[in-house]
């Protein structure tokens, strides 16, 4: 690849389009339709790290930090760094199982809208076909066009195509190895993969932390992204953090507008989620990593976390949540203005294990009863009533699932219905959901509305109901269910 040349076709692209390089102009950026819409994605975290399937992804770093539990297993399990390093886990992740059709057929009959595959996480590893390096799955380990196959498999089933990079991570993740006599000291072993690999690790809580990457990596993260929208034509793009690094904020811009202009040349409406505040609000979909919003919020945003506590790819000692919490997880952030993008960690052979597998049929099987209180949906006037409150903030996902009562609700809006989901259903088959009381004061911003019919999705049981001044109650017994119950209220 000519690198000069295909960064003057970046800089033309920006300068003849609507969005330029600067946060006023990318202020203008209007959500996707499709994906307030869709509310619920696959994130997919597999690449070389999933071969030793130890701890977690950042095996590829943490192998190389001395004292680390992953440094012993590395040792113990395939000797010196110096002798058997990150780049000597990729012959063996040859993908033989990795059936792109038999993916999205899963992710269609989890309910899933969109999947987002991690396109290259911090290993530097890329899972496509890439002109820019060699250390991609189309000429090593796979050999074979992960992002490409996954694209057309998704495509042709009709669920949205996204990707992610965590590139941006790259410049200081391997730079621990250079500490002792491992193979990220050798050049001619590692070329580009380990590249730049720097000695001084940053504070990662401070945003100006020095040393800034150099101007060629910061041109090659700027190039990866761009041949990455331009290869694979991704309607949603991810990025993980570091990218609010100050060092990275003039290429973001041209990112950001180059992609959202390409966009609007292909004829789609494309999106980036964010996390922290790498973005200046309302130029891309605000993202929170393994957590949520406590309240509604009036803007949209996504929240990302993994069906195991411990992990984001496949490893042998897995902590996975239940079925019930996740479907629990995903109708709170719907009712909060929000979408779910939730990560499964496929094998390195490429199957999918069984317990992500089952977690996913079982969301499927929820969706496919109670989806019209969830897709297309929009926020109530109220977003919850009960008990139980959730922490707000990144990496809190804990076992709300688990604490929910009957007391307890999630409301949605949707086709003239108002849609009140109990998180707990009680054996008896009696609730009563207060915000849906009736209320005679003209003050009180509570519902005054006319209630016309009260029906259980998925069941032909027809509940008894009334309304009082102490909310809807309703009486459905013989309705049992481990998940949550979608009560839907027809107003007129």
């Amino acid at each position: 690849m000519d690198k000069q040349a295909y960064l003057k076709d970046i800089a033309a692209t920006i300068a003849s389009g609507e969005f330029r390089a600067d946060w006023p102009s990318l202020a203008s950026f209007r959500l996707p339709e499709w994906f307030r819409a869709a509310k619920f994605g696959i994130f997919i975290h597999w690449g070389p790290y999933s071969v030793p399937a130890f701890a977690n992804e950042w095996y590829s770093r943490n192998m190389y930090i001395q004292g680390s539990p992953e440094y012993a297993h590395h040792i113990k399990t395939y000797g010196p760094h110096r002798d058997f390093g990150y780049k000597d886990f990729i012959p063996l992740f040859t993908a033989e199982k990795f059936d792109p059709a038999e993916w999205a057929d899963l992710f269609k009959k989890a309910g899933a809208r969109y999947a987002v595959p991690v396109a290259e996480h911090h290993d530097g590893f890329q899972m496509y076909d890439s002109a820019l390096s060699d250390w991609n799955a189309k000429k090593m380990g796979p050999r074979r066009d992960v992002l490409g196959e996954l694209k057309q498999a998704l495509e042709k089933r009709e669920l949205v195509f996204a990707t992610s990079s965590h590139r941006a991570e790259h410049h200081w993740f391997m730079g621990p190895g250079r500490g002792f006599d491992s193979d990220v000291r050798d050049p001619l072993a590692c070329g580009d993969l380990y590249w730049p690999s720097i000695a001084e690790q940053p504070d990662f809580q401070n945003l100006q932390t020095k040393p800034d990457p150099s101007r060629e990596y910061l041109d090659d993260w700027l190039l990866r992204t761009c041949e990455l929208i331009d290869r694979y034509q991704p309607k949603l793009l991810y990025f993980d953090w570091w990218i609010q690094h100050e060092a990275y904020k003039e290429n973001l811009k041209k990112i950001a507008a180059y992609y959202y202009n390409r966009g609007h040349e292909w004829g789609f409406p494309t999106a980036i989620c964010y996390k922290h505040d790498a973005f200046a609000f309302g130029s891309a979909v605000v993202d929170v990593e393994r957590g949520r919003f406590a309240q509604a919020k009036p803007y949209y945003w996504q929240t990302d976390t993994a069906v195991a506590r411990n992990s984001w790819c496949h490893t042998s000692s897995l902590d996975y949540k239940s079925s019930r919490e996740l479907i629990c997880y995903l109708v709170d952030v719907v009712a909060k203005n929000a979408n779910l993008l939730l990560n499964i960690g496929p094998k390195a052979d490429g199957s999918i294990p069984d317990s992500d597998r089952q977690i996913l049929l079982d969301i499927g099987a929820w969706l496919a009863q109670n989806g019209e209180a969830i897709y297309g949906s929009r926020c109530w006037r109220y977003a919850e009533e009960g008990p139980t409150k959730e922490s707000e903030g990144q990496f809190t996902d804990g076992n709300a699932g688990d604490r929910y009562t009957h007391e307890d609700f999630r409301f949605t809006a949707a086709q003239g219905n108002i849609y009140a989901i109990c998180m707990a259903w009680p054996r008896d088959g009696r609730v009563t959901v207060k915000s849906l009381g009736t209320s005679h004061d003209a003050h009180q911003p509570s519902f005054h509305g006319l209630i016309r019919e009260v029906a259980i999705l998925g069941s032909d049981v027809r509940p008894d109901w009334r309304v009082d001044k102490e909310g809807l109650h309703i009486a459905a017994p013989g309705i049992e269910s481990d998940f949550p119950v979608t009560i839907r209220v027809t107003t007129d």
